[in-house]
C-alpha cells in the first residue's frame, strides 16, 4: 500500500548495478539516467524486468577533473560526489582534483557509462567504468612541467657527534646546537635555508631511526639525503647503519666529509673506508658525491648546497601551491600550553589557518601555524615545514595530512578510521617463515631481506660469510644491516620497511623491542647455535624458489571388507595390490573407472598395531577421512607430491 502523499517514503537497498536515486543536493530537473516505466497492463514478471532495466548515459571524463566539475558533468550536487568518494575511503573537497580512475569510480557508482575525454581535441574513446568493488588507489603524481618547481626536502643523517646539527647551524646561521642537551639533537627539526635564490628544506634527524620509521609507515618524504661523516673519526657503526637504511630506501645521497679543518682529519682514509662499505665516491671513479666541509670555518658549505640544488634540478621536483593542502606528519609532541602539536611538511597545495585537517585518526581545525623559529604564519605551501596546532589528539609520524570540508567531515573520517583499525586489531601478527614468504611480492620472491645482529664481530663475520655461501642463482640473502649488539627499535623499523626478518645470534632482545616487533609484524629469530641459523635460512631460500610440483603414485589397495566406525567414518579392510600404502598420504577412491573420493589416509593398521607403511601383498586396515560410503571392490590409490 502506497504511503500517503507528503509522507516519508522508506529507503530501500539499491541492487548492484542500479544507479542511485537523485540526491537532494542536486538540481530539481537533473535526474541523471531514467528508468522506463512499465506498461499499465504489464505482468508482474514484466514489471520486475522493467524495474531492473537501466538506460545508461555516457559521460566523458577528462584526465584530471575537480569534484565540482565532476558533479556538473554528472548533473548531481557536489555532496553526492563527496559522499561516494568518502565511501571509497578517499577524503576530498569540492575543489580537489581527481584522477580519471577516481572520477570513473564515482560515475560508475551513479550508473553512468564512462568514456575517456581526449584533452587535445575533445574526442572520446570508449572505456569501461572503473570497478566498484575496490576503492581507487591514489595514483603517484606525474611530473608536470607546467607546475612551478618546489624546494627539495633533504634528510641529514650520520653518526652521533659527527656534526649534523652543527652543519645546519652553520647553514642557517643560528645557534641551534647550543640550545640542545649536550649538543645532541633530541627531536626531528625541519628547517629551510636559501642559496642562490633557491630554498632547501632540511630534516635534522636523531640518527637513522626516524628516517626509517617514516618509511616503514609508507611515508616517502625526503628527496635526497646528506650523510655526514667526520673526517677525523671516519666510518662508525651508525654511519654503516645509515648507509644500509638509505640503500634499503633507494634514496640518493651525498657525503659531507665534515671537520676537515682539524689537524687529525684524513679525507683520503675516509674515502677508503667508504669504499670498504661499497660506497665509491667520485674521486675514486664512483657515482657518490663527497664534499669536504667544515661546520666551524664554513668551508665547502656553498659547494654542498650547490650539489643539493643540482640534484634537485635533475629530479624536476614540482608541486602546485593551488588547492587544499596535502602533506605528511614528521613528528608530534604534546605541549603543556599548546596541546597536541604536529610538525608537517606540505607536499602540494597550501595549508591555511582555519582549515579542517585530518591525519590518520586525528583531526581538528587548524588553530595556528608556526615556522621553525616559532613565528606565526597565515599559510604554508609546498615543501614548507610547519608546526600545526589545533588537533583533537596526537597523530602518528608518517600519517597523511589532508583537508576536509568541515568539522562534521573531520568527525566522520576519524571515526571511520578508528572503526577500521579496531576491526583489524584481532588479527594476529605474522610470526612464521611461511607468512613472511606469503607477504613478499613477486619481485621480492627471490631475495630474503635480513637484519643480522650478533654478540661479537667474530660471530658476525662468520655468519655473514656462511650466508653468502648459501646464495644460488635462484635465491639469495640480502643483508640489509649487520652489527654487533642487542636488537634495537631501529632494527625493527628497518626490517618492517623492507619486509624482512631479524636474525639474532647470542644477543639480547629487550621487551620494548619485542612489543614494537609485534606491532610492526616483524619476525625475530634468535639462535645460539650457528648451524641452526644456517639451516633455517637454507630452508627458507629453498621455499623462495617455487618448485615444480608433480604427483607421485605410491600404491594401490583393493577394498575387501567394511567396518563402520561412525556415521561419517569407516575403516576398510584392504589388500595391497602394488607399491606401498603410507600413513597420512593423500588417497583417491576409484569405483568403476570413476573417482568417488579424494582425501587423506587417517589411520593404517596391521592386525591391532598402528603402522607407518604396508607393502605389496599384505592385508591392512585403512581409515579414510570423511568417506562414509565405501564399497567392496573399490580401489584406493595412495599418492603424494614431490618437487
Amino acid at each position: 500500500m502506497a504511503p500517503p502523499r507528503g509522507g516519508r517514503r522508506r529507503r530501500s537497498f539499491r541492487p548492484a548495478g542500479r544507479p542511485r536515486p537523485r540526491s537532494r543536493g542536486g538540481s530539481r530537473g537533473s535526474r541523471g539516467p531514467r528508468r522506463p516505466a512499465p506498461a499499465p497492463d504489464a505482468t508482474a514478471a514484466e514489471r520486475s524486468a522493467v524495474a531492473t532495466t537501466v538506460i545508461p548515459r555516457t559521460v566523458a571524463v577528462p584526465e584530471r577533473v575537480s569534484v565540482r566539475e565532476l558533479a556538473e558533468l554528472l548533473r548531481v550536487g557536489p555532496p553526492v560526489v563527496l559522499k561516494e568518494l568518502l565511501g571509497a575511503g578517499l577524503v576530498a573537497t569540492v575543489n580537489r582534483e581527481l584522477d580519471r580512475a577516481a572520477a570513473s569510480l564515482v560515475a560508475g557508482n551513479l550508473g553512468f557509462r564512462v568514456e575517456e575525454a581526449d584533452a587535445a581535441n575533445g574526442a572520446a574513446a570508449a572505456a569501461p567504468a572503473a570497478p566498484t568493488e575496490a576503492p581507487p588507489e591514489p595514483a603517484p603524481p606525474e611530473v608536470d612541467t607546467s607546475l612551478p618547481p618546489r624546494p627539495p626536502v633533504v634528510a641529514v643523517m650520520g653518526h652521533v657527534d659527527h656534526g649534523k646539527t652543527s652543519i645546519l647551524d652553520a647553514l642557517r646561521e643560528a645557534q641551534v646546537a647550543t640550545g640542545e642537551a649536550g649538543g645532541i639533537t633530541q627531536h626531528i627539526g625541519a628547517y629551510q635555508v636559501e642559496h642562490d635564490g633557491r630554498t632547501i628544506t632540511f630534516l635534522d634527524t636523531p640518527g637513522h631511526e626516524a628516517f626509517t620509521a617514516l618509511r616503514a609507515r609508507g611515508a616517502a618524504v625526503t628527496d635526497l639525503a646528506i650523510l655526514v661523516v667526520a673526517a677525523d673519526d671516519g666510518v662508525q657503526p651508525q654511519t654503516v647503519e645509515a648507509i644500509s637504511h638509505l640503500r634499503a630506501a633507494k634514496t640518493p645521497f651525498l657525503i659531507a666529509m665534515n671537520k676537515i679543518d682539524l689537524p687529525s682529519a684524513d679525507p683520503d682514509r675516509l674515502r677508503q673506508q667508504l669504499t670498504e662499505h661499497e660506497v665509491v665516491v667520485e674521486d675514486y671513479g664512483g657515482d657518490v658525491v663527497a664534499v669536504p666541509v667544515s661546520a666551524t670555518t664554513h668551508e665547502g658549505l656553498d659547494d654542498l648546497l650547490e650539489m643539493v640544488n643540482l640534484v634537485a634540478e635533475l629530479e624536476e621536483l614540482r608541486a602546485t601551491p593551488d588547492g587544499p593542502a596535502e602533506g605528511t606528519v614528521i613528528e608530534t609532541r604534546l605541549d603543556r600550553s599548546q596541546g597536541p602539536v604536529a610538525t608537517a611538511i606540505i607536499a602540494s597545495g597550501t595549508l591555511h589557518v582555519g582549515d579542517h585537517a585530518v591525519a590518520g585518526e586525528a583531526g581538528g581545525r587548524v588553530r595556528a601555524l608556526l615556522d621553525e623559529h616559532g613565528r606565526r604564519l597565515r599559510s604554508a605551501g609546498p615543501a614548507q615545514p610547519v608546526e600545526v596546532l589545533g588537533w583533537n589528539e596526537l597523530p602518528n609520524p608518517g600519517d597523511r595530512l589532508e583537508i576536509v570540508e568541515n568539522d562534521r567531515a573531520v568527525r566522520t573520517v576519524t571515526a571511520t578510521r578508528k572503526e577500521a583499525r579496531q576491526q583489524r586489531a584481532p588479527e594476529a601478527p605474522r610470526r612464521s617463515i611461511e607468512d613472511l614468504l606469503a607477504q613478499l611480492s613477486p619481485d621480492q620472491a627471490q631475495e630474503l631481506p635480513v637484519v643480522l645482529k650478533a654478540d661479537v664481530h667474530g660471530s658476525l663475520e662468520a655468519i655473514q660469510a656462511a650466508l653468502a655461501k648459501l646464495e644460488t642463482d635462484a635465491a639469495k640473502v640480502h643483508i640489509l644491516y649487520g652489527a654487533v649488539g642487542r636488537i634495537t627499535e631501529g632494527d625493527v623499523n628497518l626490517a618492517a620497511a623492507s619486509d624482512g626478518v631479524i636474525l639474532a645470534f647470542n644477543t639480547q632482545n629487550p621487551a620494548p623491542v619485542r612489543r614494537l616487533a609485534d606491532q610492526q609484524d616483524v619476525m625475530i629469530r634468535s639462535y645460539n647455535v650457528i648451524y641452526n641459523l644456517l639451516e633455517d635460512v637454507e630452508q627458507t631460500l629453498r621455499a623462495l624458489v617455487e618448485p615444480e610440483v608433480r604427483e607421485v603414485v605410491l600404491g594401490h589397495a583393493e577394498i575387501r571388507a567394511i567396518f563402520r566406525a561412525s556415521r561419517a567414518r569407516s575403516v576398510v579392510g584392504c589388500y595391497v595390490q602394488d607399491g606401498v600404502i603410507r600413513q597420512g598420504a593423500r588417497a583417491r577412491v576409484v569405483r568403476r573407472d570413476a573417482e568417488v573420493y579424494n582425501g587423506r589416509i587417517t589411520s593404517l593398521r596391521r592386525f591391532k598395531d598402528d603402522v607407518d607403511t604396508v607393502e605389496e601383498g599384505y592385508e591392512c586396515g585403512i581409515g579414510l577421512e570423511n568417506f562414509p560410503d565405501p564399497q567392496n571392490g573399490d580401489v584406493i590409490e595412495a599418492y603424494g607430491r614431490s618437487a
